[in-house]
């Protein structure tokens, strides 16, 4: 009888730092979970009233900025990307290349944890396509479609 391989199913920090370049202050994800490799995942933000963000965005009433929600989707993504790659994915970076219809729902803001869906929509050599969901509970907060590239660096 073979031996079933068993899926890893979640990252944590210290396995998505391994993945991704990004660091303090900009890695935007904390967690990834149902990670189905070449298909999806769920990235988690927990979102903290320390982030350096929220001192100018805005200090009254703070708010995550939407570009950063897109980017904690990219980095979702770009972790699924480089986990799904494996060792072919040694010494490359994932660039994005497009942003489309993006919506922003709802503000995010501190106290929250951000479940960040993504889902591969295809994949052509290098190039690959993702639909995003940011979810706070059941709401949605935003939403988009994205391409990356994956280059040397």
């Amino acid at each position: 009888m073979a031996k079933e391989e068993k899926k890893e199913s979640e990252l944590d920090i210290l396995q998505i730092m391994q993945k991704l370049p990004h660091r303090y202050p900009f890695l935007l994800i904390d967690r990834l979970i149902d990670v189905v490799a070449g298909e999806s995942a769920t990235g988690i933000k927990n979102v903290t009233i320390n982030e350096p963000y929220f001192q100018g965005h805005f200090p009254s009433e703070p708010v995550m900025p939407g570009v950063l929600i897109i980017e904690s989707m990219a980095q979702t993504a770009g972790s699924l990307v480089v986990h799904t790659l494996g060792s072919e994915a040694e010494g490359k970076l994932v660039f994005f290349m497009s942003i489309d219809n993006a919506r922003f729902r709802r503000p995010v803001t501190p106290g929250d944890q951000m479940h960040i869906y993504v889902v591969k929509q295809h994949r052509r050599a290098n190039v690959w396509k993702f639909t995003g969901v940011a979810k706070v509970g059941e709401q949605v907060m935003a939403e988009a479609t994205f391409s990356a590239m994956i280059l040397d660096r």
